[in-house]
């Protein structure tokens, strides 16, 4: 199945959604070109992920029949690979889709697209005159000298301005021009998701597109994703169909999360994404705490990042004791922008994992289930709280059950265990389940040959008194 966010990619500015004056100052920049080499010769477009930045950079490519070189800065994050890729494309002229020879004095342009230019690994080194000097993993200083010598118009492409513009990156303020992409309103989104149904074929209900662009919260390409998720092998939606989405969506929007506060220091934007983050922070301090050590790989950041995510700890902990739930806030700023400030450089990695702890709660359920009944059971029983059972008695009568045959037998009629009960007591000792539950078929069967018996002589007696 055709992916809907590449299907319906606008191919013109023009078709972009929101962000009108953000895309009418990337014209005014693109058609400086046409004249001459402008003065800020790149621009760097900054916003949330999601909200059209990289599509608007082709869509200008394509508006001006500019050929394009893409790099992802995620993936390479050094200096020698950028110069190798973005320097070289940058001063060389350019060549039409035919191979044919296009001067740039006649207008053949070439974009240079740097995405998740935010995301690029800085390394600084002390040489022995004690001067900071970048090593080859310089790549923002890479970035500002492919700047200063390009014929070729440039984009940057950030998620967080402010990351990008530290350190060594400062220069680039200099030589650029900052265009601003903000999240495009919820009527917009609307109109794009029921364009797109309509152009599908399909018959859905218009508070299904409604509830879709809400939950988006500006990101187009969140919003087109969940109403192909939705429309999947059908021609009709209801509002119903909403139900497919929960857990999915859900698990996007931490991802999100985990992503802002591993690749940004922004503590603002951070509090305002924890704010929308519809999740228990004993769930997101899970998330974080099996992330934290397959994204920072320097142990002094990730021990300043355990660190918070302790003191975050902390308080979830009072939250509990004391039902004072307003110290979720402290315990939400220690595990987003304490573990976000803890690094001391961004990293590549953008793939994060599901909790463990999560996975093996949901794993041993049925045993959690099954110990708990028989705790209530011998809470009734010895007339205590069910509590005290579970924590303290339910241990030793494990040990006595499966170490006294005797025990177990009488236990299991005066609890009136089941045969799965008796599985989680003893374990996968098939021989001794089976020694358990036999008496009890022996004895019923014993007592029923006695009423069985027992029936009989009445029988007779009552015969013989007849025939008398």
């Amino acid at each position: 199945m055709e992916d809907w966010t590449e299907k319906y990619r606008p191919k013109t500015l023009d078709d972009i959604v929101g962000n009108k004056k953000a895309i009418n100052d990337l014209k005014i920049w693109a058609k400086d070109w046409e004249n001459n080499i402008p003065k800020k010769k790149a621009v760097i477009l900054s916003g949330n992920p999601g909200i059209g930045k990289t599509t608007a950079a082709h869509a200008l490519a394509n508006d001006f029949n500019w050929a394009s070189i893409e790099l992802n800065t995620s993936d390479s994050r050094n200096a020698a690979k950028i110069k190798k890729v973005a320097t070289n494309g940058s001063i060389n002229e350019t060549f039409d889709d035919a191979g044919s020879y296009v001067s740039s004095k006649k207008g053949g342009r070439k974009l240079i697209i740097l995405d998740e230019a935010d995301n690029l690994y800085e390394k600084s080194s002390k040489t022995d005159n004690n001067i900071d000097d970048l090593s080859d993993k310089g790549g923002k200083r890479a970035i500002v000298e492919t700047i200063k010598i390009t014929c070729q118009p440039i984009i940057l492409i950030v998620n967080d301005y402010y990351n990008l513009v530290k350190g060594s990156g400062e220069a680039l303020k200099n030589y650029t021009k900052t265009i601003r992409f903000y999240d495009p309103y919820t009527a917009s989104i609307y109109s794009l998701l029921k364009k797109i149904s309509s152009k599908e074929g399909i018959n859905i209900d218009t508070r299904v597109i409604q509830t879709i662009a809400d939950r988006s919260k500006g990101d187009i390409r969140s919003a087109v994703n969940d109403l192909q998720a939705i429309c999947f092998d059908k021609e009709n939606i209801d509002i119903k169909s909403l139900d497919v989405l929960g857990y999915r969506d859900r698990k996007k929007i931490i991802f999100d999360s985990l992503r802002e506060i591993f690749k940004t220091k922004n503590i603002q934007s951070l509090r305002d994404s924890s704010m929308r983050l519809d999740e228990d922070p004993n769930n997101v301090i899970l998330w974080i705490n099996e992330n934290i050590p397959k994204e920072y790989r320097d142990y002094t950041d990730l021990l300043k990042g355990y660190q918070a995510i302790s003191k975050a700890d902390v308080f979830l902990g009072r939250v509990y004791r004391h039902q004072d739930y307003g110290l979720w806030s402290y315990a939400c700023d220690f595990m987003h922008g304490g573990v976000a400030v803890a690094k001391s450089r961004t990293y590549p990695n953008d793939r994060y994992d599901f909790p463990m702890w999560i996975k093996q709660q949901s794993k041993t359920k049925s045993n959690r289930d099954i110990r708990d009944t028989i705790s209530k059971k011998i809470a009734k029983k010895c007339h205590n709280s069910n509590l005290k059972s579970k924590n303290f008695l339910l241990n030793y009568f494990i040990q006595m059950f499966k170490n006294n045959i005797d025990f177990a037998i009488k236990m299991k009629d005066k609890l009136e265990l089941s045969e799965i009960e008796i599985k989680y007591l003893i374990g996968d000792d098939k021989n001794i389940v089976k020694q358990i539950l036999k008496p009890v078929k022996k004895e019923e069967k014993t007592k029923e040959t006695k009423e069985e018996k027992k029936k009989d002589k009445e029988e007779k007696m009552q015969q013989s008194l007849l025939d008398f």
